[in-house]
């Protein structure tokens, strides 16, 4: 939906290059958080299960579906407090952060501007279609699109409402590294995003 919403809105070239960007960190950052071997820093509960797991194929229909409600209800009662106020966090932010701010304190061509963009897209909370009409308000008030897709990349993937429904399962170093080593990626691939677009531009005219 974002992709055909962007393409939309800016035309295949920022849709191909957000596709590319978004699959490059998504990539990169497995392969990174796998290689350090983080499996310790998820919470105890997560394992508790995985021996009686590997009896499920042993299981009757009846008895699977049975197993399967008792877990979800199970996992339910451990994350709904954080799922209803993670949620309730962002939408508020969301709703009461204006595209005015983003634009004064990160538009332009500010060296600063593609990190401030993440770091204020942080606290919201939103999917990628709908972030993406404020992505066309901000661009329309002169925000940079690499600076616009890095809050867009930030308020769906780094989201502080998601960390607290994360902390259910992840211990708190865990999200710090997550969102250390993605926050990189986003903000390397907003300063790129500028770069090329940038240049783009500058042969056009030329």
């Amino acid at each position: 939906m974002a992709l055909v919403l962007l393409l939309g809105l800016f035309g295949w070239k920022i849709a191909f290059l957000y596709i590319v960007s978004g699959l490059v960190i998504v990539i990169l950052s497995g392969i990174v958080i796998g290689k350090l071997n983080m499996e310790k820093l998820l919470k105890e509960f997560v394992f508790e299960k995985g021996a009686a797991q590997e009896l499920v194929f042993e299981m009757t229909w009846k008895d699977r579906v049975e197993y399967a409600k008792t877990y979800t209800l199970e996992i339910l009662q451990k994350v709904w407090p954080y799922i209803l106020l993670g949620v309730g966090l962002g939408a508020w932010i969301h709703g009461y952060v204006p595209a005015d701010l983003i634009a004064r304190y990160a538009g332009g061509d500010k060296w600063y501007a593609v990190p401030l963009a993440t770091i204020i897209g942080i606290p919201l909370y939103s999917n990628a279609a709908g972030v993406i009409p404020l992505v066309s308000a901000l661009t329309e008030k002169g925000v940079s699109m690499g600076t616009t897709l890095s809050f867009m990349m930030a308020v769906t993937a780094l989201s502080l409402p998601e960390f607290m429904i994360l902390k259910t399962v992840m211990k708190t170093k865990l999200i710090l590294i997550f969102a250390s080593v993605a926050g990189v990626g986003i903000i390397f691939t907003g300063y790129l995003f500028n770069f090329i677009l940038h240049r783009s531009e500058t042969e056009e005219v030329r």
